[in-house]
């Protein structure tokens, strides 16, 4: 029976990982560096008080923040062009359990994290048993898992020019999808896409997010699909690097690819829009083609050029990436559930200890980097002790 968690403490795999590490570092501060903005850009100190660049676009369009998600997922296709490899000489038996194992724990973590710490605050601000018949069932870590098991499966059994043609299909058959059966004029509209009719088809409206004023799941079933995409983007950015080296010519590939991407995606949006609630298959391409040129980026600074002196902060983020980024929100719900002065502990914080002395945005924005190097200090404490925890 495999555990929930295993944790690596300088056995020979913990080894051969800090081998893998040192070798495509670039790999692994992408990594970090997308746990570290995510949690900036979840908590803010106040929702009410955050710079443009840190709000996700309303609906249609693109912002920093918007890039964040996609990248965690092309980042999973990267760990996975690593991971896949072991299962080469092995028969399907053992891929399908491992791969369907881990999938289940990362969607049940997720929905853990719905529901923790099972108590809310009523209208009286007393402490009471939340409703669990109404729980959101979908989320972060729930799209995480069934990204992975779908990219793995496609990726295993179609190898790498069945992922290709199977990436082609999906965004174009997604956008068939959303078209044909969205509501006209507008098939793209938060009312009448065809993402929301999938997933009510699915599940109860009260299991879904509820943040847009209407029951509706920016990580809901049928936009999953497209989102797969950004995985299999990952693996075979991963799998080109390993095969070409880090090298020039491999970052000025990367780097074309990504300018390639990023402009069709353009072209695309005329045509259906950029837009990550309903996760469109031109956000897909645009985010992978950001990533590939990010990526390429930091090759050319770490691996061709050595620059490596600045890389250790996001290492910490990255070895632990999923732990942390539950510990993150589990921290900030507790702090939220805690009164202070008839506050909640994170707002008092933000009141007496940011907001006193800085401009709103910019006390929200400290509070939220202040956040970031908290769950850093753990991770580097994680870090010294050679604690890696994965699901």
């Amino acid at each position: 029976m495999n555990k929930l968690f295993t944790a690596s403490t300088g056995t020979a795999d913990g080894l051969l990982q800090q081998s893998t590490r040192q070798r495509y570092l670039s790999l692994d501060v992408l990594r970090g560096m997308t746990i570290a903005l995510m949690i900036v850009v979840n908590t803010p100190g106040s929702w009410q008080n955050i710079y443009a660049p840190f709000r996700h676009a309303a609906w249609h369009g693109f912002t920093l923040t918007d890039l964040v998600f996609p990248t965690f997922l092309f980042v999973v296709g990267n760990a996975m062009s690593f991971s896949m490899r072991k299962f080469e000489q092995q028969p399907d038996s053992a891929f399908l359990r491992k791969v369907l194992t881990r999938a289940a724990l990362i969607f049940l973590v997720g929905l853990l994290l719905n529901t923790f710490p099972f108590v809310t605050r009523n209208e009286a601000n007393e402490l009471v048993p939340i409703d669990f018949s109404s729980i959101r069932i979908m989320g972060v870590l729930q799209r995480i898992a069934l990204c992975y098991l779908f990219a793995s499966l496609v990726v295993h059994y179609l190898k790498v020019k069945g992922a290709i043609l199977f990436s082609g299909i999906a965004l174009f058959g997604y956008w068939a999808i959303l078209y044909f059966f969205g509501n006209q004029p507008d098939p793209y509209s938060l009312e009448g896409n065809a993402a929301l009719k999938f997933d009510l088809l699915v599940l109860p409206a009260k299991n879904l997010y509820q943040g847009f004023g209407l029951p509706f799941d920016p990580e809901g079933l049928l936009s999953t699909l497209p989102a797969v995409v950004n995985v299999i983007g990952g693996f075979l950015a991963g799998l080109y690097i390993q095969r070409q080296g880090n090298n020039r010519g491999t970052v000025l590939k990367l780097a074309v690819a990504g300018a390639v991407f990023a402009a069709a995606a353009l072209v695309w949006d005329l045509y259906f829009p950029i837009n990550k609630p309903i996760w469109t298959s031109s956000y897909v391409l645009y985010t992978i083609g950001l990533d590939l040129g990010i990526l390429a980026v930091l090759m050319l600074v770490i691996e061709v050029a050595g620059y490596k002196g600045w890389t250790y902060f996001f290492e910490v983020f990255g070895r632990n990436p999923l732990f942390i980024y539950a510990m993150s929100g589990v921290l900030v719900r507790l702090m939220s559930l805690t009164r202070v002065e008839g506050l909640s502990l994170n707002g008092w914080m933000y009141t007496n200890a940011y907001l006193s002395w800085l401009q709103p945005n910019n006390a929200s924005l400290l509070f939220a980097v202040s956040y970031m190097l908290l769950l850093w200090a753990i991770g580097y404490w994680m870090d010294r002790k050679r604690v890696y925890i994965k699901v």
